[in-house]
């Protein structure tokens, strides 16, 4: 992404919808976490930097993304340390890190496996780690041609990477279950109806600022304390909090 689209992007994350019910549930599950103010986080795929400012209220945090635009921007605007680097070579010392979260970042990655794995290393004995993607291969759309995804995922296959790195899986769960069905009927339409002249536009441009948007948001956000407690059968993303066993 050029630097030019990333305030642009930062304001549609300030606002949509997605955006909102996904902070939600990520504190839903992350207050409940045993983390101190000086616990060490790690956002990787940081983009924009609005995930790092919302990371601040569960201790420091430290963003990092392999494209120096983002780096650049996501330092700036949040004022906040930012490393360039790639995810599957983290510059951590092992077990140095309290809580990694990767949202919506290893269906980029070729090595998803490997992503995982050193996630694993570097995060210490007893420390967490959350992830979120995109689930169902069917739902391939112009969305995740327009992001350059690799994979949508299926549960199972999405749970693997987490066993295979030894990790000890609390919650593996669907989110945005409520809207499912309409985003699906969707995603399914596009297949049959062309875009328009052609040219691909990404979802986020179909919801503005309003009434809809707001509505939208707090239905999302309702499944925040359902997550928090057990998981969902069904969504358009998969997350995964998983914990690194203290032995």
């Amino acid at each position: 992404m050029e630097e030019k689209f990333y305030e642009e992007y930062a304001q549609i994350e300030a606002v949509h919808w997605w955006f909102e019910g996904r902070r939600a549930i990520f504190h839903a599950l992350l207050s409940r976490l045993p983390l101190g103010r000086s616990a060490l986080l790690l956002d990787l795929g940081c983009g924009t930097g609005a995930n790092l400012s919302f990371l601040t209220r569960y201790g420091r945090v430290i963003g990092l993304d392999w494209g120096a635009a983002a780096a650049r921007y996501s330092r700036r605007r949040t004022m906040l340390p930012v490393l360039r680097g790639d995810v599957q070579s983290l510059p951590f010392r092992s077990g140095s890190v309290d809580l990694i979260t990767a949202f919506d970042l290893i269906e980029h990655i070729d090595d998803d496996k490997a992503c995982v794995a050193e996630m694993a290393r570097v995060v210490r004995p007893g420390g967490f780690i959350l992830v979120t993607v995109p689930a169902f291969p069917w739902m391939w759309g112009r969305q995740d041609v327009i992001n350059h995804h690799k994979r949508r995922y299926r549960a199972r296959e999405f749970a693997d990477l987490f066993h295979a790195a030894q990790l000890q899986i609390h919650r593996l769960t669907y989110l945005n279950t409520f809207l499912f069905p309409v985003i699906a009927a969707v995603r399914l339409a596009r297949r049959i109806v062309p875009e328009k002249n052609g040219e691909l536009v990404s979802d986020f441009s179909m919801t503005k600022p309003g009434r809809i948007n707001q509505w939208l948001g707090k239905l999302f956000s309702l499944e925040a304390p359902l997550i928090a407690r057990v998981n969902l059968p069904v969504g358009v993303s998969l997350l995964c909090l998983a914990q690194r066993p203290n032995c």
